[in-house]
C-alpha cells in the first residue's frame, strides 16, 4: 500500500508528527540540551574547590553552549530536535568540537583526560536523551497498535 505524502513526513519526522517540529518541542529539546552541558560543567566543577560554584559552572560550560548554539543555528537543528541521528549527533559534536575549541583558543584547559571525558559524557547524554525519547515513542506506538487505537 503506497503512502500519501502526509504520511509520508510524519514517517520521515519519527515519532508519528509533521516533519515541522513545534517551536514548544524545540524548545524543550533546547532546554534539555543545555541541562547535560551545565549538569555536565556542575559534575565536573563539583571535583574542584572553587571560590563561587555558580561562576564556575558558568566558566566551564560556556564554550560548550556556544559550541551547542552554533550547531543548532548553523545546521537547522530546531526543525528537526529529537532524532537522534542527525541532530543529536549534530548537537553532541557542534558543542564538543566547537566548545573545545573555545577552550584551547581563551586558555581552558583541554587536558587528554578531559577531552575524552568531554567527548564521551557529552555524547552519552545529549544523544542519550533522545535515544530514550525515541524509545519510549516506540513503545507507545507498539501499545497502541496492540490494543487496536490509532494514533492521529
Amino acid at each position: 500500500m503506497q503512502s500519501s505524502p502526509a504520511q509520508s513526513r510524519h514517517d520521515e519526522a519519527g515519532f508519528g508528527r509533521p516533519a515541522s517540529t513545534s517551536t514548544r518541542t524545540a524548545v524543550l529539546a533546547a532546554a534539555a540540551d543545555l541541562a547535560v552541558i551545565l549538569g555536565f560543567a556542575g559534575v565536573g566543577r563539583g571535583f574542584h574547590s572553587i571560590e563561587n560554584p555558580v561562576l564556575g559552572v558558568l566558566a566551564t560550560a560556556w564554550p560548550f553552549v556556544v559550541g551547542l548554539a552554533v550547531a543548532w543555528g548553523a545546521l537547522g537543528i530546531w526543525r528537526r530536535p529529537l532524532p537522534v541521528w542527525p541532530a543529536g549527533v549534530a548537537a553532541w559534536l557542534g558543542a564538543y568540537v566547537l566548545g573545545m575549541l573555545l577552550r584551547a583558543a581563551t586558555g581552558g584547559g583541554t587536558a587528554p583526560a578531559f577531552l575524552l571525558v568531554a567527548f564521551a559524557t557529552l555524547g552519552a547524554f545529549i544523544v542519550g536523551w533522545r535515544a530514550l525519547v525515541w524509545g519510549i515513542g516506540a513503545a507507545l506506538r507498539r501499545s497502541r497498535r496492540g490494543r487496536g487505537v490509532s494514533g492521529g
